[in-house]
């Protein structure tokens, strides 16, 4: 791949999608992307640091998956790619993330378990979905980083994924945000405020009471330790992952109370 980019699907509807978005001073296309299932896109380079200083892709996306998955009951896949290298990243609720990697020549980087990981969590064929996915983590001289992602969504295609034509792996994000803007589905979302995303979100129903206080305190438990390890680790993904999980966690606990004195 001679271009860097990345999408995030998301195994949930629009709707539901637009709910739990957006991602705090992001603006992204949203798309639906067969049964069940819906797309993003961002409508910028996120891995673009100010002075033009570079994120690794794959953090950066990380993180995204991280933060849109937390409070959620749907996984969200990253897909990314860059010239030296693509992979993926799925992130589920407060679980560990898992993750798969290749060198730009298919090269195999992951480990077998992050696959069945992998199957499992997306709920998978136990068998049929689970050879393809092993013989993406085999050596094949004949496919390069592109044709594995290519594999990796054949494979969910069997599960509901259906991508809009012209959002695929290898593309550059300019090319993709150009594809998803004239989408007739699309969407474009941003940040709205974060009273309009607790009465509104798919956490309506626990913006007040001892579930929003226990969520909001498993958030800030959870957030501070990535925020520590991203910092310590130059991983700035995850740091602004776990920094959104802290304000989430704050903003939740003290929504609360505010409501609980109106």
């Amino acid at each position: 791949m001679h271009a860097t980019g990345a999408l995030l699907l998301c195994r949930a509807p629009v709707a539901d999608v637009r709910r739990a978005l957006p991602l705090p001073h992001e603006r992204v296309l949203l798309a639906p992307a067969g049964d069940g299932w819906s797309v993003l896109v961002p409508e910028g380079k996120p891995w673009l640091a100010t002075g033009g200083e570079h994120e690794p892709v794959d953090r950066v996306l990380a993180g995204w998956a991280s933060a849109l998955a937390i409070g959620t009951n749907w996984p969200v896949l990253a897909l990314w790619w860059d010239p030296g290298q693509a992979g993926y990243t799925l992130a589920s609720g407060f679980r560990r993330t898992v993750g798969y990697e290749w060198l730009a020549d298919g090269t195999p980087l992951g480990e077998d378990e992050a696959m069945r990981t992998f199957a499992v969590r997306l709920g998978l064929d136990p068998v049929h979905d689970m050879e393809s996915l092993e013989a993406l983590a085999r050596p094949d001289s004949d496919a390069d980083a592109r044709a594995r992602l290519l594999g990796l969504i054949a494979v969910l295609h069997r599960v509901g994924l259906e991508l809009p034509v012209g959002l695929a792996p290898g593309e550059s994000a300019d090319r993709l945000r150009e594809v998803a803007r004239v989408g007739p589905e699309t969407v474009a979302v941003e940040w709205s405020g974060w009273r309009d995303a607790l009465d509104s979100g798919p956490l309506a129903e626990w913006v007040r009471g001892p579930r929003a206080r226990a969520l909001g305190a498993a958030q800030v438990g959870v957030g501070v330790p990535m925020v520590v390890w991203g910092w310590r680790r130059g991983a700035a993904g995850w740091a602004v992952a776990g920094g959104l999980m802290v304000v989430q966690g704050v903003v939740g606990l003290a929504y609360d109370r505010v409501r609980a004195g109106a």
